[in-house]
This record gives structure tokens, C-alpha cells and sequence, in this order.
């Protein structure tokens, strides 16, 4: 394992990582990385994820984009004050039966992370569960031990979060919904903000998994008619509106929907036509880089929410905003899940669904709204606008906790999550 540690200038998109590390696999030699893009209060957060080819840079971006999120939701009014931004990566296929060995491995060698510096969840290609069940295995308590040592109670904070993931909503964990419920909320802003009518809007969802089949169950239940799903197997079409229930009961752990139920008037295709369907609302919701100079030329929506992380280049969404698209970015649309977490876990909601989906629909509707206002007003992206505030948050954070960092402290115990 190596690692390369920077300093902490003040905040600026061009900073360097506080801390990188690459760890190398002892048995197949695959790599995995741990990016550490700034620590606030001593702790960073950010998931975890698995895919074939992923590499230093982009968990390098998953990270500053991770500080970018933590930032938006600060509210010094609130309990939860943001951390920094972080993210971890493994070079492997999620389905390689070597994967689950491997990802215990990883973790196993950045067990001093976790248990200090690093909280982390799930992310593409891994699920929470196995994550909990790895690092429960190699003796911490959770994958957010890190952050105890900020926690009034950390007693009571985990027994409200353990609460919270047992919570669910017609069938569905709470957890694996609120970063979909916060996706569509920014979606049904942005449609709200351009005079577009939910009843007549059409959505294409790329990636059918807890973020994409959140998103697209909220924007159905919006009046929103999903129009198309692609997951890893292809795409179902159907021009009057996919049954998105059935579809999320029908759906495989990896969120592959079930060919032999689908309806008479769903229709299966390749999956890389998913940017052809005419929609006004467009949610890539699966893997980062999927809309380039070249794709961004098939896109007829009007609003594109970014449910995965850094789906679309700079240059694309450039193209995109010159004739008019509106993109959400990433750290926006799809920051519910993170901030989630710290509500419940520093106590500004409870382990209960209704505050859950109050307090998202509220704060993704403000920032959303601010974001796409200041844009407007400005001349400048709704990505510009947002990074403005990520940087006066900050600014904000940095000044008020100069002070001393808590020591690390153990706790005694065991916690689901």
C-alpha cells in the first residue's frame, strides 16, 4: 500500500487531495484507492464502489465531488455540520466470484482509515450489507466509526441511524430511497422552474438500481411518465409509460429487471439507445462518463439529473447549456442519501419516514431552487452556481471549527450501522 499525502489550502476547485492511497491486492493483484479530498473536523465521508477499470482519477473526482455534496447541506442552525469529502474504489468486477474475498481484503487494508478518518457506505458495484458484514468481521463497529468521537451521544446516534435502516416503505429499506426521493424532488424542480407540466413529461432512467429505481417510483408517482429503463441487460421501452412498481418487485439485487414480466407494450432494446428516446427529463443513474461531446447530440431532454456521479463531461455539458439543457449536477441531485445519514445520525430528524421525506423534498426543493435561480440570473451554469456556494459554505466551516480536532475514541459495542 502507498500513499501520498498534500496540505489543505483554503477551498478551490483546483486543491490537491489531502491524502491518496493505493493498496494492491496480495492475491490477484488488483488494485483498489482510498482518496481523502479534505477533512473537516477530522473525518471525511463517501462511499465505496466496485467496477472493472476503476482507477486513482476517478475516485480522485468521487471524492472532491463528495466535499462539494457534505458542503451544500450545511445549516449552522442544524446538529450535523458537514464533513469532508472522500471515496473509496476497487478495480473489479462487482460479479467476479473473487469480489466479496476481495472486497474484505481492501478493507482489511485500510481498516486504520475507517476506523479514524474515513466513513464510508455503499456505492455502485457494492451493497451496504456487505460492507457491514466485512468490516464486522475485521472487528469495528461500523463503517461511520470514524465519526463518533463528534457525536454528543454516540450511543443514542446509533441506535437512531440502526432505527432508521430498519424503516421501510412499501416493501422498500428507507435507506436505498432517499437518494432517489432526492433525485426526483431536483428533477421535479427543474421541470417546476422551466413552466414544464409533470402530467405531460416523459422520463428515461439509465440504471435500475436504489438510486435509478428510486428515482424513477418518485417521478412516476409525481404524474411523471417513465418511459424507459436501461439497466445492465438492455432497455424496456414503452411510449405510453412503464409500470415502475412492477418493475421494481421484478428487479435482481444488481437491479436488473425481470424479462419474463414484463407487459404487453413494453418493448426490449439495446441498451445503448437510451439516449435516443425522447424525453424532457433524462436521469443517468449508473455509471460516471456516459454522456460525452458525442452522446450529448442525442439528448432531446430538457432537464438531465445526475442520480450517478460525474456521468457527464465538461465539455458535454457545455454543449448541453448552450442549447439550453439544464443539467443538475451530480453533488446536488444526488447528495440526499449522504445528508440522510447525518441527519438521523446527529439528530436533526428521527428514525421515522414521514420527517425522512419532509426534510428531503425540503431541502432539495431550496437548494435546487437557489441553484437554478442564481444560474439564471447570473449568466452561469447551474453547476457554477452551486460550486459558489459549496466554496462560501466552506469558507463558513473552516472558520467557525478552527479550533482543536476531537481525538479518535473507541466505543464500546456493536452497531449495525
Amino acid at each position: 500500500m502507498t500513499a501520498t499525502a498534500t496540505s489543505t489550502p483554503a477551498a478551490t476547485t483546483a486543491r490537491k487531495p489531502q491524502l491518496e492511497v493505493v493498496w494492491t491486492d496480495p492475491v490477484t493483484g488488483r488494485q483498489g484507492f482510498v482518496v481523502i479530498d479534505r477533512l473537516v473536523r477530522g473525518v471525511a465521508s463517501g462511499g465505496l464502489r466496485m467496477r472493472e477499470g476503476c482507477g486513482l482519477d476517478e475516485v480522485r473526482g468521487l471524492a472532491a465531488g463528495m466535499t462539494r455534496k457534505e458542503a451544500l447541506h450545511y445549516d449552522p442552525a442544524r446538529r450535523y455540520i458537514p464533513l469532508g469529502g472522500a471515496k473509496g474504489g476497487i478495480d473489479c468486477d462487482p460479479h467476479d466470484p473473487e469480489a466479496p474475498a476481495l472486497l474484505r481484503r481492501f478493507l482489511d487494508g485500510v481498516k486504520p482509515l475507517l476506523r479514524d478518518y474515513w466513513t464510508t457506505g455503499e456505492d455502485l458495484g457494492v451493497r451496504q450489507d456487505a460492507i457491514e458484514e466485512a468490516v464486522a468481521e475485521l472487528g469495528l463497529d461500523s463503517t461511520i466509526e470514524a465519526i463518533y468521537p463528534l457525536l454528543d451521544d454516540p450511543s443514542a446516534a446509533r441506535t437512531r441511524l440502526a432505527d432508521a435502516f430498519a424503516v421501510t416503505v412499501d416493501g422498500v429499506p428507507l435507506p436505498e430511497l432517499v437518494g432517489g426521493l432526492g433525485v426526483a424532488e431536483s428533477a421535479l424542480t427543474a421541470l417546476d422552474h422551466a413552466g414544464l407540466d409533470r402530467a405531460s413529461a416523459r422520463a428515461v432512467v439509465q440504471g435500475f438500481g436504489s438510486m435509478g429505481g428510486a428515482t424513477a417510483r418518485y417521478l412516476a408517482r409525481a404524474g411523471v411518465k417513465v418511459v424507459a429503463i436501461a439497466d445492465a441487460h438492455g432497455l424496456v421501452v414503452n411510449e405510453q409509460g412503464l409500470d415502475v412498481e412492477r418493475l421494481l418487485l421484478t428487479r435482481d439485487a444488481f437491479g436488473a429487471v425481470d424479462r419474463t414480466r414484463l407487459r404487453p407494450g413494453d418493448i426490449e432494446a439495446d441498451g445503448g439507445a437510451w439516449l435516443d428516446v425522447e424525453c424532457e427529463v433524462l436521469v443517468p443513474a449508473a455509471v460516471s462518463y456516459c454522456i460525452g461531446p458525442a452522446e450529448q447530440r442525442r439528448v432531446t431532454a430538457r432537464v438531465i439529473a445526475e442520480a450517478a456521479n460525474m456521468p457527464t463531461l465538461p465539455d458535454a455539458e457545455a454543449a448541453l447549456h448552450a442549447r439550453g439543457v439544464t443539467v443538475l449536477p451530480d453533488f446536488v441531485a444526488n447528495s440526499a442519501t449522504n445528508a440522510w445519514w447525518w441527519w438521523t445520525l446527529f439528530g436533526d430528524i428521527s428514525a421515522d419516514s414521514d420527517e425522512a421525506h419532509a426534510m428531503v423534498r425540503g431541502a432539495m426543493r431550496r437548494i435546487t431552487d437557489s441553484m437554478l435561480d442564481t444560474a439564471e440570473k447570473d449568466g452561469i451554469t447551474p453547476r457554477q452556481a452551486a460550486q459558489s456556494v459549496v466554496e462560501r459554505h466552506l469558507t463558513a466551516i473552516e472558520a467557525a471549527f478552527a479550533g482543536p480536532v476531537p481525538a479518535p475514541r473507541r466505543q464500546e459495542g456493536k452497531c449495525a450501522r
